[in-house]
């Protein structure tokens, strides 16, 4: 039966190299493939009877096939059954786990970003972080499933993980595992009526949640909606149809994103539908290193047609797209089949997006001028007219431009304060001319 089971999957692998003769390749390169097999099975033949301990024909195979496609790229890889079903599951928003998406570098597993309100983030688990130890086995020889798969357990029990960060000495974070419900769209009413919409992930509910906090902004000011903040920091992507939506939403028209693989007639384009959500409403889109994927495809093509301002870091530089190929009584492969493009032809793998308007996170404090006088402060200044206007440009009282609000409203995020800033001041530029 070890026999008829090698020969049923030597069989499959001539069976790819007999495609690749009837698709033009040459008859030396078919004999070299068929050599490459047997080589292969020779490999595979002397493990199964000769390792030190028995191993069985489905774990080799599956190593085999999962070696294959680590070895092509970080996103390639092999789904056991189990895996491809809690990745089913993640995509409609709710699965089990720590709550952090995840690659694989230079052999160690790499934080793309936590999820919020997960045992990650909670833990102060951050963008760029590596983890080195899982429970103080070494990460180093793992593949990216068994990885994550060592890190998946029982909900309530705890998991150690020992981290490296950029200028700080490795140290270890205590995790409980818990079942992580992805609420993928949020929102709140800023001051000023500027709306705040932030995605944490693009999964099957998106663009509906997305419609439904703009209607919801917009009521909540009364239909004065002057502008919108749309944050993708730490958002590690998710589903491509998701993110077209995204970017749709707030394009008239014109092309979001294309992809081309090898094969140029694969190449695909996706264009814009009409229409704009907030009828073209300013807008700002905050991104940082932990913006990945399908925040990449919506921040660029926002930014390409100069739909909104660009406001926080680099993205984190992942344009490739990975396609799922079922495995029937297998589980799945994905496999990395072509790269993102924004409109104007450019490509986001391992580049990423750079915002307009650079702006590293920072933690405002109030500074006490105390000793700054004023005019007021001066012995023997004039007093003021009691039923003079504002001093300034007709309106920024009324406007509540020198409001501390905006501010109050973001103190312990600078970048979205900053976002605020800029939407204050488009619209107060906007009324004005308008006036």
């Amino acid at each position: 039966m070890h026999y008829r089971a090698l020969a049923i999957v030597l069989g499959g692998f001539a069976g790819i190299a007999a495609g690749l003769f009837m698709f033009g390749a040459a008859a030396d390169d078919r004999g070299e493939t068929y050599r490459q097999l047997d080589l292969f099975g020779d490999v595979f033949e002397r493990v199964r009877s000769e390792y030190v301990e028995e191993v069985t024909d489905e774990d080799l195979i599956e190593a085999a096939i999962s070696g294959m496609l680590t070895s092509l790229d970080p996103h390639s890889t092999y789904l056991p059954p189990e895996n491809f079903e809690d990745m089913q599951v993640q995509t409609r928003g709710a699965f089990g786990g720590l709550g952090i998406e995840v690659t694989m570098e230079n052999g160690l597993v790499k934080v793309v970003s936590p999820i919020d309100e997960t045992p990650a983030s909670q833990a102060g688990l951050q963008s760029g972080d590596y983890i080195t130890h899982l429970d103080g086995e070494q990460v180093l020889g793992l593949t990216l499933s068994e990885a994550v798969d060592r890190m998946r357990g029982e909900v309530g029990t705890d998991i150690t993980l020992t981290i490296l960060r950029e200028d700080a000495d490795p140290f270890d974070v205590v995790i409980t595992r818990d079942i992580i419900r992805i609420r993928s769209v949020r929102h709140e009413p800023l001051d000023h009526n500027i709306g705040y919409v932030r995605i944490t992930s693009f999964t099957e509910q998106t663009e509906v949640g997305l419609e439904a906090a703009v209607e919801a902004l917009t009521a909540d000011v009364d239909g004065n909606l002057r502008g919108l903040v749309l944050d993708l920091r730490n958002n590690p992507g998710g589903l491509l149809e998701q993110a077209i939506a995204v970017a749709d939403a707030f394009l008239v028209q014109g092309e979001i994103v294309s992809t081309r693989g090898r094969d140029e007639d694969s190449a695909q384009r996706f264009d814009a539908e009409g229409g704009d959500l907030i009828d073209g409403l300013p807008m700002v889109v905050l991104i940082n290193r932990g913006s990945a994927s399908a925040s990449e495809i919506v921040a660029g093509a926002l930014q390409d047609h100069g739909r909104a301002v660009l406001l926080g870091t680099e993205t984190f530089g992942k344009g490739s797209v990975q396609t799922i190929v079922p495995l029937p009584g297998h589980g799945a492969m994905r496999l990395t089949t072509s790269r993102y493009y924004t409109p104007s032809g450019r490509s986001i793998q391992a580049l990423g997006i750079d915002p307009d308007i650079r702006v590293e996170q920072a933690l405002l404090e109030e500074i006490d001028d105390g000793l700054v006088r004023r005019e007021a402060d001066l012995r023997g200044a004039l007093d003021s007219e009691e039923d003079a206007g504002p001093v300034g440009l007709p309106g920024a009282a009324a406007d509540g431009i020198d409001s501390d609000e905006a501010v109050d409203a973001a103190a312990f995020d600078y970048q979205l304060s900053r976002a605020i800033d800029i939407l204050v001041g488009v619209s107060l530029f906007n009324d004005r001319v308008d006036g």
